[in-house]
């Protein structure tokens, strides 16, 4: 099992499982003299911590990270940085019907068929909880795309949850508060009545999906390295690379598909989602991303510790997916021109 690295030049390697003791990623390629924000660090994994509202799994993790290697005084030193978040509440009897009885939907029985020997305690590797890891290494991500393009902002967002959308005018009114004010992290007037579905579906085992918005702010131009790492495809890996992904959208291109091309290629850009030639333009990018409903339902949910949803747990997740992208790309453009 060897493909736990992503990225190039900005390159990190997770590890660890759902039950084990902890979980941790090695990132190499950090510049030396990055200014670690640590406050930044454990708001983002505080967003993705499991037990923060009614309407998410109630294991209680605290998700407090440990830095083992590659800071000192509070900066990079250039070598690997490795970090940690220690596993504190599980409750493994909670998942033993299902190693005879594989989720319809998870990936229970193809880790099985694949690899023989499997820890099915929470998912093991496969579970939501290895998430935790790819949030610690945005974060660094994170730091570094803001040293590099200070002006650069990633948001995303709930979208749509079940059959509730937002709608055009509450699109443009959508701020980084006015998301978190949301236990749904859906910044629109049906954000209460998605916590309570949520709630509902939580107590009878249901589950629904979605799909996170993200708008990117601020991307310098010329990030990208065609053909085969073309920004839209390193963009798309890393996000289906989330468990429960199901699809992901640059632009509205997929929505205006149909047009012929004269008025395809009108003068809006919003249908390349600020991508053209797999080259950022610098104009203002849009992702979706399309999530299944959870696949714990029924007795399995009731019984253990599962989210009715996703969504609002992996909005920290896809913008730290996309944070280790710009952050690889932004490094690798450095090579690319004699200046």
């Amino acid at each position: 099992m060897s493909a736990n690295s992503f990225g190039k030049r900005f390159r990190i390697t997770t590890f660890g499982e759902s039950h084990g003791p902890a979980l941790g990623v090695v990132v190499e390629g950090c510049p030396s003299g990055l200014e670690l924000d640590l406050k930044l660090l454990q708001r983002n994994l505080d967003r993705r911590r499991p037990n923060q509202s009614a309407i998410t799994t109630s294991r209680n993790e605290t998700d407090a990270y440990e830095i083992l290697s590659g800071v000192y005084e509070g900066k990079t030193l250039g070598t690997p940085l490795t970090l940690i978040v220690r596993n504190n509440d599980q409750k493994s009897q909670d998942y033993n019907d299902i190693k005879a009885a594989p989720r319809a939907g998870h990936s229970d029985d193809v880790w099985k068929e694949k690899f023989g020997h499997t820890d099915h305690r929470g998912g093991g590797r496969s579970s939501g909880r290895e998430t935790v890891t790819r949030v610690l290494a945005g974060s660094i991500a994170q730091m570094l795309c803001h040293k590099l393009a200070p002006e650069l902002e990633v948001l995303a967002f709930s979208y749509q949850i079940a059959s509730h959308t937002l709608s055009e005018a509450e699109l443009k009114s959508v701020s980084f508060d006015k998301i978190e004010s949301s236990s749904t992290r859906f910044p629109g007037a049906a954000s209460s009545a998605i916590e309570d579905l949520l709630k509902k579906s939580k107590a009878e085992g249901e589950s629904h999906g979605g799909i996170i918005r993200t708008v990117i702010k601020g991307v310098p131009a010329g990030i990208g390295q065609p053909v085969f790492h073309k920004l839209k495809s390193d963009l798309t890996a890393a996000l289906m690379s989330i468990g429960a992904t199901t699809g992901v959208a640059l632009g509205n291109g997929v929505e205006q598909i149909e047009l012929p091309g004269t008025q395809f290629h009108r003068n809006s850009q919003d249908v390349y989602g600020g991508v053209r030639g797999g080259i950022s333009t610098g104009e203002q990018m849009q992702i979706d991303t399309y999530f299944k409903p959870t696949s714990s339902i029924l007795d399995v949910a009731k019984k253990g510790r599962h989210d009715p949803c996703i969504l609002p747990r992996a909005v920290p997740v896809v913008e730290s997916m996309v944070y280790l992208v710009l952050a690889d790309h932004m490094l690798w453009a450095r090579t690319d021109k004699l200046e």
